[in-house]
């Protein structure tokens, strides 16, 4: 089926139901695939990100390998 075909089949069947809950789940999904998480993000997390971001950009990062051997003796039990 293709997805044309399978988009059709879902409009037909929330055309057909008389059930809210199943209304009102659907616009809650279809809502929460609208926003961007970035968008919900409090402000401090924001800037950690975009901090994380420069130090990236201007190479100031470790290997997984570095940091897994520096911190192994508490990952690894």
């Amino acid at each position: 089926m293709s997805l044309k075909e399978e988009k059709l089949q879902i409009v037909d069947r929330i055309i057909h139901t008389d059930d809210a809950t199943v209304i009102r789940k659907v616009k809650k999904l279809l809502d929460a695939a609208e926003k961007d998480f970035w968008d919900e993000l409090p402000a401090h997390v924001k800037a950690s990100v975009e901090r994380g971001l420069k130090d990236v950009k201007e190479g100031r990062v470790k290997s997984h390998e570095e940091v897994f051997k520096k911190y192994r003796k508490w990952l690894i039990k």
